[in-house]
């Protein structure tokens, strides 16, 4: 039988002949990470239930959120990393070596072929190698340690066909910004995604690895390329070995093929709150900038810097900017040190910071206050993901030009004489912490209680239990947390009750991996969770926490309005609007599912 790459991967790594989209699966991880963000939940777990280790040899901490220690609970949780791994012959890449999933990359642990699972949701950069990898929260994390597996329901594949030539002023960065403005948050939803095209194919390794980390925020599983002779090159020169190459098979099976015109693309930019929400860069519309950040596992690669340093020779920031880098590794701060690139950056008046994830953790530089807007060549602007103000999305060029001129703008359109600023009151109140009491959690395999309705989709981990609040380990202190940067809910948890159901749109849970998306709610006492569809890391996070998730096709025939009284049979799927005495059906609970719940939880 023909197979996809995911399958053929799969595969390989499973005890089965011959693996098909819909099964599910173990399968075995040639890699297994934890970071400084889900390591120490990861070694509670292991401690607490007196677990082993499956292989040290391909277990691994990366401490790339807070690689400066700058947080206290940081700190502290790096250390009892640091003292579980002497203790079990774990290797750390500890925090002078940069961000995880290019540390597997450069390390020759991650090319064609291999399997990998971290705490990180953008482990599936790992597809610009034509390796899998996937981000997982702590409980999977977990199970890979002590296992050696993680079970796995095998994707259908489509196919994007990059056709035409590629325009001169298109960077990878614009490429995923079009792709994203074509399909989306949720399009590509739980999609293996294969990207092949002539100009594909001339991609660099910096240049995949900037589109690859992006398939997180499109909802796809995984964007793969095919490595080609250079790629092959790299990564047998940094596994030590000859690599060979796995690909999919000519004749495979695809649920859909794309074929996208790449000479029709633009520059583009993500408008806050969303990375799909892209616009072409008007230069009628002058958007003054604050700050600006050239750095995130999507870009801050050694090529990114020296379009950067290009830009920023011999020129000066704007007045006001302040423009903060931070390289993905520390090899590659030492390959822009030694070419002139930091010297560059400093007579610029840029801030330069060892390297590490930065913008997108709260541990690191990178973060913006109430009523700033950034600039950022990160992968997220979420609210609240990088600070409290404003984020726009840009190719590290843009992101360069712009912190020059004061204004969002090209590499082509930088003004003489930039745009500084007029007196303006810009700061917003802050938002009070809130407390709630702790709730206490039932498991029937039926639900009733009242519906919050929500029709948003894609509500993404940060909006669900912001990153400020990942230090936390106790689930009985998460529930007060919940929906607090959800515009609208963020006085949810003083108003949510034991038992009450959710009830919500698409691919919620998009985003990160943190485990505390789910918990926050387990501590609440809601019941049940039913969305149209779940970000894929999110569904794995609660079913293996046994936090009941439901999904539905219509909930046209129920007549359902917020507040309703629900009923819902997790086995049936059977669900009972009791205020307006209308019933529908929806998903029940596949097997593995139930199992998981029935015994608690994965453990």
């Amino acid at each position: 039988m023909k197979q996809t790459l995911i399958e053929k991967i799969i595969n390989k790594h499973s005890k089965h002949e011959y693996v098909k989209p819909g099964d599910i699966l173990d399968i075995e991880i040639d890699s297994r990470v934890a970071r400084d963000f889900g390591g120490p939940s990861v070694v509670k777990h292991i401690t607490e239930k007196g677990l082993s280790i499956d292989d040290p040899s391909k277990t691994f901490f990366t401490f790339d959120t807070n690689p400066t220690g700058s947080d206290q609970k940081y700190a502290v949780n790096q250390h009892i990393c640091r003292q579980f791994a002497r203790n079990r012959g774990i290797k750390v890449f500890d925090i002078n070596n940069g961000i995880g999933t290019h540390t597997l990359i450069n390390n020759g642990l991650s090319y064609s072929g291999t399997t990998a699972v971290t705490t990180d949701s953008h482990a599936n950069i790992l597809g610009a190698v034509g390796a899998f990898g996937q981000g997982m929260g702590d409980v999977d994390i977990t199970a890979a340690w002590t296992r050696g597996k993680v079970w796995f329901k095998v994707p259908e594949s489509v196919i994007i066909n990059l056709n035409g030539k590629r325009p001169e002023n298109i960077t990878a960065k614009d490429i995923v910004l079009n792709l994203l403005n074509i399909f989306g948050a949720n399009k590509l939803l739980g999609y293996s995604v294969e990207i092949y095209g002539e100009e594909a194919d001339k991609l660099s390794l910096d240049e995949r690895i900037t589109i690859s980390s992006m398939g997180t925020e499109m909802g796809a599983i995984i964007l793969f390329f095919t490595p080609n002779e250079e790629i092959l090159r790299f990564s047998s020169e940094a596994a030590g070995k000859k690599i060979e190459l796995v690909a999919a098979d000519a004749d495979a099976n695809y649920a859909e093929v794309f074929n996208i015109d790449l000479s029709t693309f633009k520059p583009r930019i993500s408008l806050p709150g969303a990375p799909h929400h892209t616009n072409e860069i008007e230069e009628n519309v002058k958007i003054k900038i604050d700050s600006a950040f050239v750095g995130s596992c999507t870009n801050g690669r050694m090529e990114d810097l020296r379009i950067v340093a290009n830009i920023l020779k011999d020129r000066k920031l704007a007045p006001g900017v302040i423009l903060k880098i931070v390289p993905t590794t520390d090899e590659i701060w030492r390959e822009a040190l030694s070419e002139g690139l930091i010297e560059i950056f400093k007579n610029a008046g840029a801030l330069v910071s060892n390297a590490g994830c930065a913008g997108c953790a709260a541990g690191q530089v990178g973060q913006n206050g109430p009523g700033e807007i950034t600039i950022s060549t990160g992968n997220r602007n979420f609210p609240g993901k990088q600070g409290k103000g404003e984020v726009y999305l840009a190719s590290p060029s843009t992101v360069a030009a712009s912190a020059v001129a004061g204004y969002i703008t090209t590499v082509d359109k930088i003004p003489e004489k930039p745009m500084e600023f007029s007196i303006t009151n810009q700061l917003n109140k802050l938002a009070q912490n809130k407390k709630i009491q702790q709730k206490q959690t039932e498991k029937p395999i039926t639900a009733e209680g009242k519906a919050w309705y929500i029709t948003q989709n894609n509500i993404d981990t940060d909006m669900i239990f912001h990153n400020r609040y990942l230090s936390i380990t106790k689930i009985e202190e998460m529930g007060q947390y919940a929906f607090d940067n959800l515009e609208g809910y963020e006085d949810f948890a003083q108003k949510v009750q034991p038992n009450d159901i959710l009830v919500l749109g698409k691919n919620f849970g998009s985003g990160s991996s943190r485990q505390q998306a789910v918990d926050c709610f387990k501590a609440l006492g809601v019941s049940v969770i039913i969305a149209e569809s779940f970000g894929s890391i999110y569904e794995r996070n609660a079913i293996n926490a046994a936090m009941p998730i439901m999904t539905y096709n219509s909930l046209d025939d129920i007549l359902l309005e917020d507040g309703d009284i629900l009923n819902v049979d997790f086995t049936t799927g059977v669900l009972i609007n009791k205020t307006k005495n209308k019933s529908t059906k929806i998903n029940p609970f596949y097997e593995v599912q139930l199992e998981i719940y029935q015994d608690g939880g994965l453990f």
